[in-house]
């Protein structure tokens, strides 16, 4: 019976680390693009520069209740999503867009008027802030 256990060599069963290194590989491919480097950068200081401002802007108030104001123009949020685009010719469409909307609505609500600005053909549409 001891015959038969000196004929056998001793044999290194690897699955066990080829498993443990697809583990590791597999949180390695993970985490790495979970890495952001970050460097401190210190920018130079620049002069202010005089901003251009033409008086030719056209001012879009939303208020909380969804009225919309197009400078003395005076629309429902509906009116003005429906027939907007009818009533741009009225405007120069090169001239920039300022859209102040009431902090209590929702993006969703915000979003809409700014995408029928800019396919109404105004290309300068922002969001206007405090």
């Amino acid at each position: 019976m001891d015959d038969l256990h000196l004929d056998e060599k001793p044999e290194l069963n690897i699955t066990p680390l080829v498993d443990i290194m697809l583990v590791l590989l597999a949180i390695l491919m993970v985490t790495t693009p979970a890495v952001i480097y970050r460097e401190d950068i210190n920018l130079p200081q620049g002069s202010k520069s005089d901003k251009v401002e033409s008086n030719a802007v056209l001012s879009v108030r939303i208020d909380k209740d969804k009225n919309v104001f197009v400078d003395a123009r005076s629309f429902s949020y509906k009116d003005f999503l429906e027939t907007f685009s009818l009533q741009a010719g009225h405007f120069d469409s090169s001239q920039p867009v300022y859209i102040y909307a009431d902090k209590q609505l929702y993006y969703g609500d915000v979003m809409p008027v700014f995408a029928k600005l800019k396919n109404a053909g105004f290309t300068k549409v922002s969001l206007g802030t405090q």
